[in-house]
């Protein structure tokens, strides 16, 4: 059977790294369970339990021996996924056969697998988002001094630049690195807490030694590579982490959006564009035409992250008492795609980012033929000072700016604004001098300043910080 019959999601096919598909992948995932497994069984061999090491180092031996084609079988037997790799694990360990899972619920491997698999997906995601912030600072630095128009409405505003413009995006990005990094250092296992979160069963194997459990915890955790637990649960971690997880992927995902939608609308304007093959078709039908279809596809992604978030705020909200199941289906489900949706996003971003191309000459003459219009008020200053009538100008300027307006928007003539000016014998006093008046560098107020300061203040100490993780590259596949 070809395998094309079959639905597959495209964020496997098409747009998420091979890295976070391993990440959560269920190799990955089983081989957890196992390394879990082995953690506790050697905790309470070390704590005085019946378990020799021979018994733990067999587990070990065969740790990544994994039957899965077995495991399988025994899951269609026993409609129990986790009992079904015991047994698998015990065929291939039979001398610990006895001991594995010892005092655990499912929630033991389940849980806790999910969270290290989570960690180390946020990880992913926080290298590639530092990566994008790094291109974005040379992006910036290179054009703080290139004046554009600014758009307020989505209509001509005062004069900003390039590269100022480009810190409002990484300005988002730092929060989502904020919040990020906020996510992981109060990062959590749910630890070995038992059946319903009391560890009833461990208080049973230890004869009542609450040390003993407290002290099988700590060694369990911290054989897995973490340092805190949830101090309390119910059978699961609480699934209210979830929804944090996925509102911090949300927030990176509205500002990929935004960013993504500025340059699709710089792009229409001709102004900016992102990087474009030699051989890419960007229509079908039209062959001249150079579809944003990167921050298009960035767009399409975001919106469908940004949708998430409620999917878990229900999870969490409806985890009847100490747990029900009704989440697990549902989680399988959206806490990968969340990860896989963000980590193409990023991919996307660090692709765009990494290849823009400014046309300069394209927002000069943007910029020229909306410039007188925001000029006005410089050249009413400019003659008063020379003796004029400050509200005779104003009526003067605002006739002539409505008929300059007039021919731009009516006939789609050019703005002659200027030219009108220059033959209005009231505004003697300025003719000859426009040029120098319309210079645009007095029109960008502390834009070039702000971008520097903002990058060596907030964005190098970042940067500096995790320059090892600096250097990565975003693949488009197709």
């Amino acid at each position: 059977m070809s395998d094309k019959v079959f639905y597959e999601n495209p964020l496997n096919t098409r747009y998420a790294s091979e890295e976070m598909k391993k990440n959560f992948g269920d190799e990955k995932r089983f081989r957890l369970w196992r390394k879990l497994w082995i953690a506790l069984a050697e905790s309470e061999m070390e704590l005085g339990l019946p378990i020799t090491k021979e018994q733990v180092d067999e587990l070990k031996a065969h740790a990544e021996d994994i039957d899965y084609k077995k495991a399988e079988e025994y899951e269609r037997q026993v409609r129990h996924d986790v009992m079904a790799h015991v047994k698998a694990y015990g065929d291939v360990a039979p001398s610990a056969k006895g001991i594995i899972h010892l005092g655990a619920t499912s929630c033991f491997v389940d849980c806790n697998s999910e969270l290290i698999i989570m960690k180390d997906g946020l990880d992913i995601l926080f290298k590639k988002l530092v990566n994008v912030m790094d291109k974005l600072k040379a992006f910036a630095l290179k054009y703080r001094q290139v004046p554009t128009l600014g758009f307020t409405h989505l209509q001509p505003a005062q004069l900003t630049t390039v590269g100022k413009r480009a810190c409002l995006w990484l300005q988002d990005l730092m929060l989502d690195y904020e919040n990020l990094q906020n996510l992981l250092s109060h990062f959590k296992l749910r630890g070995v807490k038992g059946t319903t979160g009391t560890q009833a069963s461990f208080a049973e194997l230890f004869e009542g030694d609450a040390e003993k459990v407290k002290q099988l915890e700590r060694k369990v955790v911290e054989k897995m590579g973490f340092e805190k637990v949830y101090g309390v649960t119910g059978q699961t971690y609480p699934r209210k982490f979830d929804y944090n997880v996925l509102c911090v992927l949300s927030q990176i995902a509205q500002s990929a959006y935004k960013f993504s939608n500025d340059i699709r609308i710089l792009q229409n304007m001709k102004e900016v564009e992102e990087p474009f093959e030699k051989s890419q078709i960007g229509s079908s039908a039209m062959a001249y035409k150079r579809n944003p279809m990167r921050c298009e596809r960035m767009g399409s992604l975001c919106r469908y992250l940004i949708s998430l978030p409620m999917n878990s705020a229900i999870t969490a909200s409806t985890q009847w008492f100490e747990r029900t199941l009704d989440d697990s289906a549902n989680r399988r489900i959206v806490n990968a795609q969340a990860f896989l949706t963000a980590d193409a996003i990023l991919n996307l971003y660090m692709n765009v980012t990494d290849g823009l191309v400014v046309y300069e000459k394209t927002i000069e003459k943007h910029v020229a033929s909306e410039l007188p219009f925001m000029a006005t008020e410089n050249i009413i200053m400019e003659c008063v000072k020379a003796g004029g009538d400050r509200q005779e100008l104003h009526e003067k300027i605002r006739v002539l700016s409505q008929e300059a307006a007039r021919i731009v928007k009516q006939e789609g003539g050019e703005n002659h604004l200027l030219e009108m000016i220059e033959q209005e014998p009231l505004f003697a006093p300025i003719h000859g001098k426009l040029g120098e008046i319309l210079d645009t560098k007095k029109f960008i107020g502390f834009a070039p300043r702000q971008t520097e300061e903002f990058i060596k203040t907030e964005i190098d100490p970042i940067l500096k910080k995790h320059r090892s993780l600096l250097g990565e590259k975003g693949e488009v596949k197709v």
